[in-house]
């Protein structure tokens, strides 16, 4: 997903790219974008210059819709999946004095990933320089000419 997220607006993007660029095989990824393909989180176009895009912008697609769509209910334990009709296939839930504490784990974990959106963990694009092209120098500056660096000090403050 953070892979179709760098390349959103891009057009699609096919499997074999994603499998090299993130170093996994391709039969694994198969089996990820059909269950993302289901949740209608990503779209697929078939042909030569096919693949798989987004189903809408990063910025708005939860983390929890995403991981849901991958893992299922999110349940640190099944006596406290968020799943309704999960809460009773314990017979012991009514009387266990645990179960609280996997649900307050539950909803930390589930009030994280709602909070976060793909578009989080979309690294922002910067421009690479190449480090074989010299950078511009100062050659021929006089010494007078060069601005003083800045130095931190032990407050924090700078000369």
């Amino acid at each position: 997903m953070v892979q179709l997220g760098r390349r959103y607006g891009d057009g699609p993007a096919s499997l074999a790219e994603i499998a090299l660029d993130e170093d996994l095989p391709r039969a694994y990824l198969e089996q990820l974008v059909t269950s993302l393909r289901d949740a209608g989180l990503v779209t697929s176009t078939r042909g030569a210059r096919g693949g798989y895009e987004l189903a809408a912008h990063p910025a708005q697609i939860r983390m929890s819709s995403v991981l849901r769509a991958l893992e299922g209910p999110i349940a640190p334990m099944i006596c406290a999946s968020d799943e309704p009709g999960h809460a009773n296939c314990c017979d012991r839930s009514t009387q266990c004095t645990v179960n609280v504490l996997w649900i307050r784990v539950r909803d930390a974990i589930t009030g994280t990933l709602d909070g976060m959106t793909l578009a989080d963990l979309v690294p922002v694009r910067h421009i690479t320089l190449d480090p074989r092209v010299p950078a511009p120098s100062r050659a021929g500056a006089a010494a007078g000419d060069l601005e003083p660096v800045p130095t931190a000090t032990l407050t924090g403050a700078t000369s």
